[in-house]
């Protein structure tokens, strides 16, 4: 039995379909096949049945699949303190980013690796706060930047950098149309949404609810340039961070209605302390002193 049969088990068990699953281990779906039968032809049990909906597990395959990730979570502990032993920091470290690279201070991260882990390399990856840090639980990604609320999330190390403050951004026409724009008055305009999971929803339905009033998802954007451009472009009102608005109210994009303001927390996640590598420490490191 070889480790990465294991991984396939549990990537097959967590996508429902070899052709995801090979996504997630990096390999083909024959090969995700031919592993998932030879672990199956050792164990001497089915682990998973093909039904219009993908791939489910087994009866057995249930009962497994804990033991399975247990295994792999015991080698990455041994790896991690092997590295430990070495003193080595090296390796690819997969990390999620959100909103722009000069807010999110990534270039003094770069600085500060290359300085004292030249053999820790970043491979970044752009998403939703609600995105990368399901990718950390999930992961497919070793650690990550997120915009939160929380202070704590079960299962990883949470690290405040910073407060993000929040405004409303109108469509200039709007705004020069409607000086003196009330609460009731602003719950009333089309807006830009994002996604429900996403961190400026939450605060987007909080608007709303202090105007006792349930926001109704309309438009929705995938990002914050999308809002931005959709605010801009006259499609209707949407939450920004501050520094963005800011910058597009300067370029006379939007204007920020003076009545509401919000913050949320730039943080840093990763796996708690004994499930993850040392680079990932180091990048913790570099992204800690980055902020100061």
């Amino acid at each position: 039995m070889e480790l990465y049969q294991l991984k396939t088990f549990v990537a097959i068990a967590k996508e429902g379909s070899l052709t995801r699953a090979a996504e997630r281990v990096f390999t083909s779906a024959p090969a995700v096949s031919a592993q998932l039968k030879a672990l199956e032809d050792e164990l001497g049990v089915k682990l998973f049945e093909r039904t219009p909906k993908g791939m489910s597990p087994t009866e057995a395959g249930h009962s497994l699949l804990e033991e399975a990730e247990r295994t792999l979570a015991s080698a990455s502990r041994m790896r991690s303190a092997a590295d430990q032993l070495r003193g080595a920091a090296q390796g690819v470290v997969r990390f999620g980013t959100v909103v722009d690279p000069v807010a999110l201070r990534l270039g003094d991260v770069l600085v500060k690796l290359a300085e004292r882990h030249p053999q820790v390399t970043l491979q970044l990856k752009q998403g939703l706060s609600y995105e990368t840090l399901s990718g950390v639980q999930r992961g497919e990604l070793d650690c990550a930047y997120v915009l939160s609320d929380s202070e704590q999330v079960e299962g990883l190390e949470l690290n405040r950098l910073g407060a993000v403050d929040l405004v409303v951004a109108l469509p200039p026409p709007v705004a020069q149309a409607h000086p003196e724009l009330s609460l009731d008055e602003l719950v009333n305009l089309p807006w830009v949404g994002t996604p429900p999971s996403c961190i400026l929803r939450a605060h987007l339905e909080k608007l709303f609810a202090g105007a006792g009033r349930e926001y109704r998802q309309g438009r929705t954007a995938d990002g914050e340039s999308a809002i931005r451009s959709m605010v801009a472009s006259g499609m209707g009102a949407g939450l920004m961070r501050q520094d963005q608005a800011e910058q597009g109210e300067r370029n006379g994009e939007l204007a920020i209605w003076k009545g509401w303001r919000s913050h949320t927390w730039l943080c840093w996640i990763a796996p708690s302390g004994g499930r993850r590598a040392v680079a990932v420490d180091a990048v913790r490191s570099a992204v800690l002193e980055a902020w100061g």
